[in-house]
C-alpha cells in the first residue's frame, strides 16, 4: 500500500507538471493566430491605398506645369521703351518694308522685259518694215517704245531747227536717249536699296546703345547689379542691333541681285537698239 500510494503521487505530479508546461505554449499560440488572421486586412487597405498614393505625383506634376512668360523681347521692348526706342523700332520696320517692295516689284518688271525681250527678237524682226514691227508689239514694251522713238526722229528730221544735224547723229542721239530713259527707269528703288544697307546696322546699333544707356541707368537707380538685373535688359536692348542686321541684309543681297538682272536686260535692250538704228540709217522705215 505505501508504495501504491507513492506511485500515484509521482503519476499527479508528472500530470501536474505537464499541464503547468503545455498551458504557457497554447497561450503563445493563441494570441499568435490573432495577429495572422488580421493580415489580410492589412494587406487590403495597403493595395487600397496605392492608387492614391500614385495619384498624388501627377496631381503634384500637374500643379508644377506653369508657363513662364519671358519678361524680355520685342513686346517688352515696345512696352517699356521710350519714344526714342519705339521710333527707331519703327523708323526700322518701314526701311524692311520698303526694301522688300523694291525687291519684288523690280524683280516682276524685269521679268516682264526679259519677256518682252524675247517677243521683240521673234516678231518685231519678221515684220517687212519697220512701221509693223512697231505694230507688232505690245503696247508697254520699252523695246516698242525705243522703235517709236528712232522712227519719228527718222520721220520728222527734215524742216525743223534739228534739220542742221546730219540724219545719222540725230537718230543716234534720239535712240541713245530712248536707252537712257529705260535704263534710268530700271535703276529706280535701287538708290534707297543701297541706302537701306548701308544705313540699318547704324540705326539698330543707335537703338541697342539707347537701350542699353537706358538699362544701366536703371540698374543704377535700383542699386542691384546682379546677373539677373544686367544680362536681361542689355540683351534686350542687343535686340534692336539684330533687327537692324535682319533689314540690311536683305537690301544688299536684293540691290546686288537687281543690278545683275538690269545688266542683262540693258544688254537686250542696246543690241535692239542697235540694230534698229543700222535699219533706220539704211533707210528701210
Amino acid at each position: 500500500m505505501p508504495l501504491l500510494n507513492l506511485l500515484r503521487t509521482s503519476v499527479l505530479t508528472l500530470v501536474l507538471s505537464v499541464g503547468a508546461v503545455a498551458a504557457p505554449s497554447w497561450a503563445q499560440t493563441t494570441p499568435a493566430a490573432a495577429p495572422a488572421s488580421t493580415q489580410p486586412a492589412a494587406s487590403e487597405i495597403t493595395l487600397a491605398s496605392v492608387p492614391a498614393i500614385a495619384a498624388a505625383p501627377a496631381a503634384s506634376s500637374d500643379v508644377r506645369k506653369e508657363t513662364i512668360d519671358n519678361p524680355y523681347g520685342l513686346a517688352a521692348l515696345w512696352a517699356q521703351g521710350d519714344f526714342v526706342a519705339k521710333g527707331t523700332l519703327i523708323a526700322m520696320i518701314l526701311m524692311s518694308m520698303g526694301s522688300w517692295y523694291i525687291l519684288f516689284t523690280k524683280l516682276a518688271e524685269q521679268q516682264r522685259l526679259f519677256r518682252h525681250a524675247k517677243d521683240a527678237s521673234e516678231d518685231f524682226w519678221r515684220a517687212a518694215s519697220v512701221d509693223e514691227g512697231v505694230k507688232a508689239l505690245s503696247g508697254g514694251s520699252v523695246f516698242r517704245y525705243i522703235a517709236e522713238q528712232g522712227l519719228k526722229s527718222a520721220q520728222h528730221h527734215e524742216g525743223t531747227l534739228v534739220e542742221r544735224i546730219d540724219l545719222h547723229t540725230w537718230i543716234s542721239m534720239s535712240i541713245q536717249r530712248a536707252v537712257e530713259r529705260v535704263q534710268s527707269r530700271l535703276q529706280g528703288g535701287l538708290a534707297f536699296l543701297a541706302t537701306v544697307g548701308s544705313t540699318a546696322p547704324f540705326v539698330g546699333l543707335f537703338g541697342t546703345v539707347w537701350g542699353i544707356y537706358h538699362a544701366l541707368t536703371a540698374i543704377g537707380i535700383s542699386g542691384q547689379a546682379s546677373i539677373d538685373k544686367v544680362a536681361g535688359p542689355v540683351g534686350e536692348a542687343l535686340i534692336m542691333t539684330a533687327f537692324g542686321l535682319g533689314v540690311a541684309v536683305p537690301a544688299v543681297m536684293g540691290y546686288n541681285l537687281l543690278i545683275r538682272r538690269n545688266k542683262l536686260v540693258m544688254e537686250h535692250v542696246r543690241s535692239f537698239a542697235g540694230d534698229l538704228h543700222n535699219v533706220l540709217i539704211a533707210g528701210k522705215k
